[in-house]
C-alpha cells in the first residue's frame, strides 16, 4: 500500500458538503460526490437510491462527467447528508473508479484526519478490467 502524503483538496470537500446539504433530501438522495477534472473543473452528482439498488453518487458522477465532456478526473470525494462528512466509496464504486480512472485519487477519512489516497490503495491486488479485454483489430 502506498503511504506518501497526498494533497487534500479541501475546496472539493466543501463543494461536496454543500451539494449534500442543499440537494440531498429524503431517502432518495443521501450522498453527494464531487470530482476535480484535470482542467480544474468540479463535477458534482448525488446518488439515486431505489429499493432495487440504484447507483451510488460516485457512479452517477462518472456519467455526469462524461455528459459534460470530462473524461479525465484527478480526485473524487463523497459526503453524506445530515453532516455525516466524508464517506469512503463502496467496493463497486472502487472497482468502477479504477476501471474508468486508474490514476484517480480518493479522499477518505474522518473529520480533521481526511487524506488522499490512490484508488489502487483501496483495491490492493485488484482486477483491472482493461487488462482482460481483447485487443481491437
Amino acid at each position: 500500500m502506498t503511504t506518501p502524503n497526498h494533497h487534500v483538496d479541501h475546496e472539493l470537500i466543501e463543494a461536496t458538503a454543500d451539494i449534500a446539504r442543499t440537494r440531498c433530501r429524503g431517502d432518495n438522495h443521501t450522498m453527494a460526490a464531487a470530482a476535480r477534472a484535470q482542467d480544474g473543473r468540479i463535477v458534482t452528482a448525488v446518488n439515486a437510491y431505489h429499493f432495487t439498488g440504484g447507483p451510488c453518487a460516485e457512479l452517477v458522477l462518472i456519467g455526469a462527467a462524461a455528459a459534460q465532456g470530462v473524461y479525465a478526473l484527478e480526485t473524487i470525494v463523497a459526503v453524506g447528508d445530515r453532516d455525516r462528512g466524508v464517506v469512503p466509496p463502496c467496493g463497486r464504486c472502487r472497482q468502477a473508479l479504477l476501471d474508468y480512472f486508474p490514476a484517480i485519487e480518493v479522499i477518505v477519512g474522518l473529520g480533521d484526519r481526511v487524506r488522499t489516497v490512490p484508488v489502487t490503495d483501496l483495491l490492493p491486488e485488484s482486477y483491472v478490467w482493461a487488462d482482460h479485454q481483447l485487443d481491437a483489430e
